[in-house]
């Protein structure tokens, strides 16, 4: 059983992690073309936009209500693991702890 205690680990730290991506970070209404993530500054030329950061670092883009966007990538397994035992520290070290 001991021989698998570090997968164990990792799939609890997985399923803790993709749980926290999911959660918002900020949400920013704004008509800027100059945000530092925006490629896109046409998105705003005849209105706002509402960008809805997530924890996992991706960005949705939306205008009356419709994604247009997606920005950023979706992170794998393991660095999404490593973004999550960052941010949420105490309770990495106790699953790393069992």
């Amino acid at each position: 059983m001991t021989e698998y205690k570090q997968d164990v680990i990792k799939h609890a730290m997985f399923l803790e992690a993709e749980d926290w991506a999911k959660g918002v970070n900020e949400i920013h209404v704004h008509g800027l073309s100059s945000m530092y993530y925006d490629k896109w500054p046409e998105d705003t030329q005849d209105g706002c936009v509402t960008d809805t950061s997530f924890n996992n670092g991706t960005i949705v883009r939306t205008k009356n209500g419709e994604v247009i966007r997606v920005i950023g990538e979706q992170l794998t397994q393991d660095k999404l693991i490593d973004l999550w035992a960052r941010k949420n520290s105490d309770k990495a070290q106790i699953l790393e702890s069992l």
